[in-house]
C-alpha cells in the first residue's frame, strides 16, 4: 500500500536541455565565419554556381541554428523528422528553380542555330 502513496520521480522531456556556454560560443563562432564566407564568396562570380553555393551555405546556416539554438539535435526525433521532411519539400520545388538557373545560357547557342536571322 505504501507504493501506491509514494510519489513518482519519473522525469519526461519537459525538462529544458541546458548546454554549456562553450557550445553557444562554438556555434555563433561557426555561424560568423559562415556568414563571413558568404560575403567572400558574394565577391567572386563562379557562374551558374553562385546560387547552389548561396544555398549550401545557408542551409548550413540553418541547421546550425535549428539544432543547436532551437536544441532539435537533443529533443525528441520526430521533430527532427519533421524538420528533414520540410527540407525535403523545400529542395523538391528548389530543383527546378535551380536547375533552370544553371541552364540559362546553354538555350542561346542553339536559337541561333534554329533562328541565325533574328
Amino acid at each position: 500500500m505504501t507504493s501506491m502513496m509514494a510519489p513518482s520521480h519519473k522525469h519526461g522531456h519537459d525538462e529544458p536541455h541546458v548546454l554549456p556556454v562553450s557550445v553557444y560560443v562554438a556555434v555563433w563562432a561557426a555561424l560568423v565565419v559562415l556568414t563571413g564566407i558568404t560575403v567572400y564568396v558574394a565577391h567572386f562570380d563562379f557562374g551558374s554556381w553562385n546560387t547552389i553555393i548561396a544555398v549550401l551555405v545557408a542551409t548550413t546556416k540553418a541547421s546550425l541554428v535549428s539544432l543547436y539554438f532551437m536544441h532539435l539535435r537533443y529533443d525528441n526525433k520526430f521533430n527532427l523528422l519533421i524538420l528533414l521532411g520540410s527540407l525535403m519539400l523545400v529542395a523538391i520545388f528548389f530543383y527546378p528553380t535551380l536547375t533552370d538557373l544553371t541552364t540559362r545560357g546553354l538555350i542561346e547557342p542553339i536559337r541561333d542555330l534554329i533562328l541565325p536571322n533574328r
